[in-house]
């Protein structure tokens, strides 16, 4: 099961840094990490009379595993490194997780093993927190003298004359974006068209927004929330729903004692492995994963093209990666 924000590009330009996200949902965007974001339908999917709901099924078994997308994103990092160098600046690959570690915790996480040993993935937020922090490429940009700055940001992306791609989205409101310098040859070597990727990447992120309403008041899916939720009242922890769960976790001081965050760890971890527990045991994951693929079926007559141009670019970029850079572990 990925994570909503399933692994994304890690590139730093001009010394920024992008920050791990966990589902919750207070987001209607990232609400469920199911079809859309890379999990494997049921196969009970498959079964659906509509043909658009079929096509969704097979789209969402097709899907990259987070193994896969984190190796894409490393090969983009490797090749922005050897870019970097060439234009005559140093640059640092950010891979501060594991295989295991960068494991996506989507909206329903049902790996009971991985909650007994991670909770819900706050020590590992903040391992990659202060991995941000400590970024070396933003203390070396800060390092150089203004005018080199300004030639480090123009070989990064383009700096201010850089191409700007622009894609609507599919609920409405425009998506802006630099493309150039070596992160647009990076996208380039990867995807082939950085703005064929872009107009592709952008309709598919954002198609939650049309259905995830519908989800919600899905029957089925409600009933399976229902279960959970009295299975979790069973184990003592009383909560309508895992995003209720996961943040009763995060109640505490940001600035405890080495022995207070053990004890904040090992209440997230008891509540992470009941979720999971629960999850498992009503099949919340499943159900969901069938209902989104029925909703997002009744969108590919109108998006099916962007789905279809976002996994195949997907997979070519898989492809490239893989002569790249080996698989994380």
């Amino acid at each position: 099961m990925k994570r909503t924000d399933a692994p994304r590009r890690t590139v730093v330009p001009r010394g920024r840094t992008t920050r791990r996200a966990i589902t919750t949902v207070g987001a209607i965007a990232a609400l469920v990490s199911l079809a859309l974001t890379g999990c494997t339908a049921d196969t009970d999917a498959a079964h659906h009379t509509s043909p658009a709901a079929r096509a969704a099924a097979t789209a969402a078994g097709e899907k990259l595993t987070y193994a896969q997308d984190l190796r894409i994103a490393d090969a983009e990092q490797h090749l922005i490194t050897l870019c970097m160098r060439k234009q005559g600046f140093r640059y640092w690959e950010e891979k501060p997780l594991s295989l295991e570690e960068s494991r996506p915790v989507g909206y329903v996480q049902d790996d009971v093993d991985w909650a007994r040993s991670h909770g819900y993935g706050s020590r590992i937020m903040a391992k990659e927190d202060r991995a941000r922090l400590r970024n070396p490429n933003i203390a070396y940009r800060e390092s150089l003298s203004r005018s080199r700055q300004n030639a480090y940001d123009i070989a990064m992306d383009g700096g201010r004359d850089a191409v700007l791609l622009t894609s609507r989205m599919p609920s409405g409101g425009t998506i802006t974006k630099q493309s150039g310098g070596c992160v647009g040859q990076a996208e380039k070597m990867l995807y082939g068209d950085p703005a064929a990727w872009f107009r592709a990447d952008v309709t598919v992120s954002n198609l939650r927004p049309l259905y995830v309403g519908k989800l919600l008041r899905d029957k089925e899916f409600k009933g399976a929330m229902d279960a959970w939720s009295r299975c979790m009242s069973k184990a003592g922890h009383p909560f309508p729903d895992p995003d209720a769960a996961r943040r009763s976790t995060r109640e505490h001081r940001a600035d405890q004692t080495r022995a207070e965050e053990a004890r904040s760890f090992a209440n997230e971890t008891r509540i992470a492995v009941a979720d999971a527990t629960c999850a498992r045991s009503v099949s919340l994951r499943l159900t969901g994963e069938r209902r989104e693929a029925h909703y997002v079926g009744e969108l590919t007559a109108k998006y099916g093209h962007a789905l279809d141009a976002h996994l195949r670019m997907r997979r070519q970029a898989l492809a490239r990666a893989e002569r790249t850079v080996p698989a994380r572990t």
